[in-house]
């Protein structure tokens, strides 16, 4: 258990370092000179830690969108829920294994199956291993920590193997080759995003092709077009909260508006836009550095571990295929989020919390997949199914896991552990009753 601590907290919950050594182990196998083991380990690092950079800035600026239009729409967070400290305290070493040996199945089944791929986004590996072993504990009442681990290790390993092969039919067309593939959990969203655009869009009518008069060309450049979009939207809404009677007396204003210190409130809230659009250019270099140089080292785990394997990694790979997509399915998934909020709020059903973190970057990927078959349509409908997932999956998870890690799902459970977790859990409560 404590070497599987170890290999948790600096192989798996460090993913710059695991991307870092499969690079250095492909070159290595290659037999390339010590130049270039170096310099592509080192470039593949840099690259990943730019997007990782990138992130950070892009989840700053959507650390002041959500509170901002919560504030405007009179959302209130939920009473404060607990579980995931204590739960960790019994469970953490069971997770850590189950995470191992997981990674370690999904080596074998790209080896020795028609699967050929190697889920590496580290970070995601922990929290869907943190779910899943919940929904078990949850489900099944008593279950041993030696059944946990089992039981918990063969649905990682397969997970992480049949998840990136579902939905590489669609990676395929939307990065022209069969590369790289999608190893995250928005893979749900994007899937469903992708068969619905194929019958209520057209692909050739394309996000990436929007036709703009002559004038507007300049709209074509996509960090142009995300800065004025986001720009606008924090604009709009700072001046919304400024304009406001009370935004000098109420103290979730206050505390909002002290984020701006001596800056005027409007015009910091238009610059928030800009850093989120900064967000999404950091990232979009950082992801053509790191595929330039994770792809040709991979080739040696590829041919000498698991023959023909392919990576299987995080969602921004796909964003600078089809960047107007991100955005338009974001737009998409966040007017449907508020549509879900009141539906819920009213119904006295359950306090929605619509993270903006989950909900960009699901319905950012979910965008291009819909966009790759439905154009346009396709990456709005992206969007809403996003939300639409993470709305109803937040409502039905937050009372599943009650005893477990409710305050997980308020913040980090996503799509798929919505959906796939429903499943996990309606099956291991049938058997748990024979």
């Amino acid at each position: 258990m404590s070497t599987a601590q170890w290999l948790a907290d600096n192989i798996f919950g460090q993913p710059a370092f695991l991307i870092g050594l499969v690079a250095l182990v492909g070159l290595l196998l290659q037999n390339k000179p010590a130049s270039v083991v170096v310099s592509g380990t080192l470039k593949t690092i840099l690259g990943f830690l730019i997007i990782s950079a990138g992130s950070g800035v892009l989840t700053g600026a959507l650390g002041i969108f959500e509170p901002m239009w919560n504030t405007i729409f009179g959302i209130e967070s939920p009473p404060v829920l607990q579980g995931t400290p204590d739960f960790l305290a019994e469970y953490g070493s069971i997770v850590a294994l189950v995470m191992t040996f997981g990674f370690l199945l999904n080596v074998l089944l790209a080896r020795f199956t028609k699967f050929k791929y190697i889920y590496l986004t580290g970070h995601m590996m922990f929290w869907v291993t943190l779910i899943t072993t919940a929904i078990l504990v949850e489900a099944i009442p008593g279950i041993s920590k030696t059944a946990l681990l089992i039981i918990g290790s063969l649905l990682m390993g397969v997970y992480w193997t049949l998840q990136p092969a579902y939905t590489q039919k669609f990676m395929k067309k939307i990065t022209g080759n069969d590369q790289i593939a999608l190893g995250h959990t928005s893979s749900s969203v994007s899937f469903l995003a992708a068969i619905v655009g194929k019958y209520i869009g057209n692909p050739e009518q394309s996000t990436e092709k929007i036709k703009l008069p002559k004038g507007l060309d300049f709209l074509k450049d996509s960090n142009v077009i995300i800065t004025i979009v986001m720009g606008l939207l924090y604009a709009v809404g700072a001046t919304i909260i400024y304009l406001r009677p009370d935004f000098g007396t109420n103290p979730a204003i206050q505390q909002l508006a002290s984020k701006a210190g001596s800056q005027n409130f409007i015009i910091y809230g238009f610059l928030q836009g800009f850093q989120f659009a900064a967000g999404i250019a950091v990232i979009l270099y950082g992801v053509r550095l790191f595929i330039g140089e994770l792809v040709p080292a991979f080739k040696g785990i590829a041919t000498k571990i698991a023959p023909n394997a392919v990576p299987a990694l995080d969602c921004p790979v796909v964003f600078p295929y089809a960047p107007t997509a991100t955005i338009i399915g974001f737009l998409s998934a966040f007017v449907t989020a508020l549509l879900w909020l009141v539906v819920l709020g009213t119904s006295g059903a359950h306090a929605f919390v619509p993270t903006m973190i989950v909900i960009f970057f699901h319905a950012a990927t979910a965008g291009v997949f819909g966009n790759i078959t439905g154009g346009v349509r396709g990456a709005i409908a992206g969007g809403i199914i996003t939300s639409t997932v993470v709305a109803l999956g937040q409502w039905w998870m937050v009372g599943a896991l009650a005893h477990t890690v409710p305050d997980t799902v308020l913040w980090a459970a996503d799509s798929d552990m919505f959906i796939f977790g429903f499943i996990l859990s309606s099956v291991a409560k049938l058997f748990a009753g024979i």
